[in-house]
């Protein structure tokens, strides 16, 4: 009998069947929500039997924590390429529009909020959302005191961590905004939210 875990000694290979659950799942719950979709239903949108699914998730908890790291992972690698910039100010400016765009999209705000919502009644998931914002929030901490300290500007670590936090606020509202508000003017927001970043960026 084929041993089940022998598809793990293929990274890739596991991986990419990680990526076709997480999709599959994706599509369950921007359309059932977390609790409606079930994990028979997940496996049916990714062509695989539960138990198949069962040797790489442990069920819609587990599914849910991939989601979580795979946005901070895509955070991080954002964040990294601004910090590693010459002018660290410039370089988070630049992302203003791809930040706010990405924002507005559905695709990609769907499942945080859904997520958002379960760790609402859950408390192990809140224990997830609130580790992996702990993690994003350093990775931008770091780049706000580099963007800083070009401009020649120290400040304590009470003040730089009120403006991460308004940073944060700044474009995770903007989720919001776009489900309340679908037809907002998403150039007129950009320029406005550019204008918010830079006193919180290098005002003294």
């Amino acid at each position: 009998m084929t041993n089940p875990e022998k598809k793990h000694l293929d990274p890739e290979r596991a991986q990419a069947r990680r990526d076709q659950v997480l999709n599959a799942a994706a599509i369950c719950f921007a359309r059932s929500g977390f609790h409606g979709a079930s994990m028979a239903e997940i496996s049916k949108a990714a062509g695989m039997s539960p138990g198949h699914i069962y040797n790489y998730f442990d069920g819609k908890d587990s599914i849910i924590a991939a989601f979580v790291e795979r946005d901070v992972e895509r955070i991080a690698e954002k964040l990294l390429r601004m910090g590693q910039q010459e002018d660290v100010v410039q370089a988070m400016l630049d992302n203003v529009e791809s930040g706010v765009t990405e924002n507005l999209d559905p695709k990609i705000w769907s499942i945080p909020l859904e997520i958002s919502a379960e760790a609402a009644r859950n408390p192990k998931i809140a224990a997830l959302l609130q580790d992996a914002d702990r993690r994003s929030r350093q990775h931008l901490r770091e780049n706000l005191v580099k963007a800083r300290l070009q401009r020649g500007i120290q400040t304590s670590d009470a003040e730089l961590d009120g403006r991460v936090e308004a940073i944060i606020a700044l474009f995770e509202g903007v989720s919001l905004r776009s489900l309340k508000h679908p037809d907002l003017d998403k150039k007129s927001l950009i320029a406005a939210c550019h204008l918010a970043l830079k006193p919180l960026l290098f005002d003294e």
